[in-house]
């Protein structure tokens, strides 16, 4: 064979390999899932993204958020109020709280919505910068510590063996609360305004009295008041029962009046993805092998460990969430008091599938800065309770209540 001709087959060779490898790869592109692309219908403004970081304090971050943004629609601006504030006066009632129940009722850094409102009608409430409550050399907040010593005290309490209390041992707790949280202001300059927790509060014009708390669960009646069975409703709160579907009909009208809405939810389950910014309930079970011996003793294959969580690579059919089916995993406790959050929004998938947008208290290191997207089966499946500005709900739901 000449010379020539050995080239022009190595270059034809060449040519030849090139493109099966521009098709290999354009195909694989072409392969590639795109994930969940959402569209937002409804976004409502809010103040920035914070981080309760090693602290059990979602309630606070979530409750204070969702006031925060009652401020902005109220044209009173953006404001960034003191979570330890209302941590400090709630840890301090918990302490009696839980010395009067002879330490037969839940005590610890954990908490609910309506926490947030009580403390701020008793006590007022404080800007950021006014008290951190970050004292010892922490960025965020890092209370396990504290948590700890806290349980540890009001155990001590109980079990002492006086056979009857100290007058000073709330004084003790006080000093505890002080030396972790910081002392706390009775007095602050604000925007170049003498202020007291109290008058503060006043200033900012929002009454506690307008936020409600709503639930739905068949194991109590409709269109009354009971209290919510989760560990974290140290106060014994009564919250609104209502049907699923009208539950879901309050968050809907609050969000197009222009209200956010402060959302206790179940953020355990395998659908629930913070990094890729997704909650769905996908009608595909996962195997869960949780407990068994091959989870002991097997260590898990590739593929097993794919199977057991979901890829999110593209939107997938979801389960019809009913309310016979989310009253069984409250009863089963598989949807447990896990999380508060506040919902700024509504969007919509590629595939028209409608979604809520979910503030979080995480951080912004995320795909969506802080934010999520939960689908609406998700919320309906996987939600404790609901808080709301009253004024916002249909007025066939506030005759019904008598608000």
């Amino acid at each position: 064979m000449k010379r020539k001709q050995i080239v022009e087959l190595l270059l034809m060779f060449i040519f030849l390999t090139t493109q099966v490898v521009i098709a290999q790869k354009d195909e694989k592109q072409e392969n590639k899932k795109e994930g969940y692309i959402f569209t937002d219908e409804i976004r409502l403004e809010c103040s920035p993204v914070k981080n309760q970081f090693r602290s059990g304090t979602c309630w606070s971050f979530s409750g204070l958020s969702f006031l925060e943004s009652e401020l902005i629609k109220n044209g009173k601006g953006v404001y960034d109020l003191s979570e330890a504030f209302i941590i400090r006066k709630a840890y301090s009632e918990k302490a009696t709280n839980y010395v009067r129940w002879q330490g037969k009722i839940n005590f610890g850094g954990g908490g609910a919505f309506h926490d947030v409102t009580t403390m701020i009608k008793k006590y007022g409430i404080i800007p950021e910068e006014a008290y951190s409550g970050l004292v010892v050399g922490e960025e965020y907040f890092v209370h396990g510590e504290m948590d700890e010593v806290f349980q540890k005290y009001v155990e001590g309490v109980v079990e002492n063996k006086n056979k009857k209390l100290t007058p000073v041992w709330h004084i003790g707790f006080e000093g505890l609360l002080e030396a972790y949280v910081g002392e706390e202001p009775k007095n602050f300059t604000f925007k170049g305004k003498e202020y007291t927790p109290e008058s503060f509060a006043a200033d900012l014009e929002l009454n506690p009295d307008d936020y409600v708390e709503f639930g739905s669960y068949t194991h109590h009646p409709f269109y009354e008041k009971f209290i919510l069975e989760v560990p974290d409703n140290w106060m014994l709160h009564e919250i609104n029962n209502v049907p699923l579907d009208e539950m879901m009909v309050i968050i809907d009208n609050s969000l197009k009046e222009g209200h956010t809405i402060a959302w206790g939810a179940d953020v355990s389950e395998k659908g629930f993805s913070w990094t890729n910014g997704v909650a769905i309930v996908p009608d595909e079970e996962k195997p869960d092998i949780s407990g068994t011996e091959k989870e002991k003793w097997e260590k898990l294959t590739k593929k097993e460990r794919t199977d057991m969580i979901y890829s999110f690579e593209e939107p997938v059919a979801e389960k019809l969430i009913t309310q016979e089916l989310r009253q069984t995993a409250f009863d089963n406790y598989s949807t447990t008091d896990d999380h508060g959050m506040e919902i700024v929004g509504m969007a919509k998938d590629q595939d028209g599938t409608k979604f809520y947008i979910v503030k979080n208290s995480w951080g912004t290191d995320q795909k969506f800065k802080g934010f999520f997207y939960a689908s609406e089966a998700f919320v309906r499946y996987k939600t404790i309770d609901i808080m709301v500005n009253k004024n916002t709900l249909p007025k066939d739901i506030k005759k019904k209540f008598g608000l």
